[in-house]
């Protein structure tokens, strides 16, 4: 599998640090597996993104926080499907003892460059 992320990206305007994201709903509900769980991850990202002017094009950096090395196929795998086609931050994957809700299988997060006319 090809690697989703980008060994460096040169960022040319004002960044949005993203606070770490987690994946529950808005209603509370946690999906059970990591492919949903980084999927709801990404709605959260992506609906801070547009409160901003940006979006998953936008990102620069990714920080990865997984539970368990073995969901990385999978976790991989749903991160490409978030991610615009061709587009592949930097980022860092780092395996955790634990997150701070036992359910929670992931956690993300990001740096975004907003071009300028949108800063």
């Amino acid at each position: 599998m090809a690697k989703p992320y980008s060994d460096a990206l040169l960022a040319d305007g004002p960044l949005l640090f993203v606070s770490g994201q987690v994946p529950e709903a808005p209603d509370g509900e946690i999906a059970l597996d990591i492919t949903g769980q980084t999927r709801q991850i990404f709605r959260n990202l992506t609906e801070i993104l547009d409160r901003h002017g940006a979006g998953p094009g936008d990102l620069v950096k990714l920080t990865y926080y997984l539970r368990h090395i073995t969901d990385l196929e999978d976790f991989r795998s749903a991160l490409l499907e978030c991610l615009p086609d061709g587009h592949l931050p930097a980022a860092t994957l780092v395996e955790v003892s634990g997150l701070v809700h036992p359910r929670y299988l992931v956690e993300i997060d990001a740096v975004a460059c907003l071009p300028r006319d949108r800063a």
